[in-house]
C-alpha cells in the first residue's frame, strides 16, 4: 500500500473507533502508532509514541491549561458565578425573557475567567436553571439557553480551545485570546436577540418578572468587581506586554485565590476540590493532545494532509467556496466528535489549505471556534446538552436539544458577519504588539 492509502485507511479506522465509543485519546494514539508502524517501522512507531507523550507533558506552553482551569475552578467554588448571575438578573429584570438573557450575560462573564464551554454550562445549569424554573420559564427555553450560553466559554478568553489551536498552529495565544473578545460579545448579543424574538412570538415561554429599582441595580454591580479585576489584570497584562500567556495564566490563578481568600469566599476543602477538578480536567485535555500529536505525526509521514491541501487549493472554485466547504465539514463533524478532539484531528489537514489561500490564521481560529461551538449543542454528541441534562436530571435530552436549536441561527449569523467583516476578529489582535 502507498503511504497515502495507509493515511486514508487510518482516518477511516479512527472514525470507526470513535463511533464504537472508544476514548478519543486512546483511539487517536492507537491509530497513530499502528499507522506509523505500517508506514515506517514498529520500532520507530514506539519511539514516536514515547517521545510524543514526554513532549506533551513536559511542554512549558501547555502549562496554561491547568493554570487557567484552576482559575475558573476557584472562581466557581468561591461563588463568583452566582454573583454574576445576580448582577445580570438585576439589570435585565422586567424584560420578558430577562432571566434567560441574564443567563447569557452571566455565561459570558464567567467564560472570561473559566475557559471551558462544558464547565461554564455546568456552572450556570446549577445557578440559573433553578431560578428560571421557579419563575415558570419554559423548560426548553431555559435549558437551551444554558447549553448554548455555556459555549461562550469556548470563545471568550481565556479559552482552552484557543490555547490548543495556538500551540498546533504556532500562533500567538495572546492574540488568539484578544481575537475572541468582540466575536464573544457579538454572539452573546445575538443570543439575547434570539431569546427576545422567541418570547415576542410566544409570550408564554417566559413570564415577566418584577423590575428591580435602579439603586438596587447599581448596588448589585459590586458582584462583578472580582471578575472585572481578574479579566482586566490577565488580558490587560497580555495586551500591554507585561507578561506572556503562560505568565498571565499563573497570575490569573494566583489572583483568583487571592481574591477568594481576601473576600472570605473559599475554604481549604473548596480549594482542595478545585485542585482535584483541575487535575482531572487538565489530564483529560493533555492526554487527548498527546494522542492527537501521535496521530498527527502518522498523517505527516503519509503526506496526506499536504496532498489534500494541494488538491483543495487548486480546485477551480473561488477561495470563499473552499472556506465554506471547510466550515460545513466542521459543522457536520461537530455533531459526532467532541470540539477539542475535532480541532486536534483536522487542523493539521485544513490549516495549510487556509494559509495557502491567504486567509488570516487568527481569523480562521475564531471561525473554527464558532463553528465547533455549534457542535456542543447539536445531536448526537452535543456535550453541553448532556452536561445540562445530567445536572438537571428531570430534563429529557430532547427537550434541551429542542431549546438549543434556535441559538444555532445566531451562531450562523455570527459566522457570516465574520466572513463579511473579518476585522471583527483581527482588529484587536493587530493592536497587540
Amino acid at each position: 500500500m502507498t503511504p497515502t492509502t495507509v493515511g486514508i485507511l487510518g482516518v477511516v479506522a479512527l472514525m470507526v473507533l470513535l463511533v464504537c465509543s472508544m476514548p478519543v485519546a486512546i483511539a487517536m494514539a492507537l491509530v497513530g502508532v499502528v499507522g506509523y508502524a505500517l508506514t515506517v517501522s514498529s520500532k520507530a512507531a514506539l519511539a514516536m509514541l514515547s517521545a510524543d507523550l514526554y513532549d506533551v507533558f513536559a511542554n512549558y506552553n501547555l502549562t496554561v491549561i491547568p493554570l487557567f482551569v484552576f482559575m475558573g475552578q476557584v472562581a466557581f467554588h468561591s461563588g463568583i458565578s452566582r454573583r454574576l448571575f445576580a448582577v445580570a438578573n438585576s439589570w435585565l429584570s422586567g424584560l420578558r425573557g430577562g432571566l434567560a438573557m441574564a443567563t447569557v450575560g452571566a455565561c459570558a462573564a464567567f467564560g472570561a475567567i473559566c475557559g471551558s464551554g462544558p464547565a461554564t454550562a455546568a456552572t450556570m445549569a446549577a445557578v440559573a436553571l433553578p431560578e428560571m424554573r421557579r419563575f415558570k420559564y419554559d423548560d426548553a427555553l431555559a435549558s437551551g439557553t444554558v447549553a448554548a450560553g455555556g459555549g461562550l466559554g469556548m470563545l471568550i478568553p481565556p479559552s482552552v480551545v484557543f490555547i490548543v489551536y495556538g500551540i498546533l498552529t504556532e500562533q500567538s495565544i495572546g492574540k488568539l485570546f484578544i481575537s475572541g473578545v468582540i466575536p464573544g460579545i457579538l454572539v452573546a448579543a445575538l443570543f439575547c436577540g434570539v431569546i427576545s424574538l422567541q418570547c415576542w412570538l410566544n409570550p408564554r415561554l417566559a413570564p415577566p418578572t418584577s423590575r428591580v429599582l435602579w439603586r438596587e441595580r447599581f448596588r448589585s454591580l459590586g458582584g462583578v468587581i472580582e471578575t472585572l479585576i481578574l479579566f482586566v489584570f490577565v488580558m490587560g497584562g497580555m495586551f500591554a506586554g507585561w507578561f506572556t500567556a503562560t505568565e498571565a495564566a499563573a497570575m490569573g490563578a494566583a489572583g483568583s485565590v487571592a481574591i477568594a481568600v481576601a473576600g472570605r469566599n473559599v475554604s481549604l476543602p473548596k480549594l482542595w476540590q478545585a485542585a482535584q477538578e483541575t487535575v482531572r480536567t487538565s489530564c483529560m485535555v493533555m492526554v487527548i493532545v498527546a494522542g492527537a500529536t501521535a496521530f498527527g505525526h502518522f498523517l505527516a509521514v503519509t503526506g496526506m494532509p499536504m496532498q489534500f491541501a494541494g488538491w483543495l487549493t487548486h480546485l477551480p472554485v473561488p477561495p470563499t467556496a473552499i472556506i465554506i466547504f471547510i466550515f460545513l465539514f466542521y459543522l457536520v463533524a461537530g455533531c459526532f466528535i467532541d470540539s477539542l478532539a475535532l480541532i486536534l484531528l483536522t487542523i493539521p489537514i485544513f490549516y495549510p489549505v487556509v494559509t495557502g489561500l491567504g486567509y488570516d490564521p487568527i481569523w480562521f481560529g475564531v471561525i473554527i471556534v464558532l463553528v465547533t461551538q455549534m457542535g456542543v449543542i447539536t445531536p448526537p454528541v452535543g456535550v453541553n446538552v448532556y452536561v445540562v441534562s445530567g445536572i438537571e436530571r428531570s430534563l429529557p435530552l430532547q427537550t434541551v436539544f429542542r431549546g438549543a436549536t434556535p441559538f444555532l441561527l445566531a451562531l450562523a449569523v455570527a459566522c457570516v458577519l465574520l466572513m463579511v467583516f473579518p476585522q471583527l476578529a483581527t482588529w484587536l489582535p493587530a493592536m497587540l504588539k
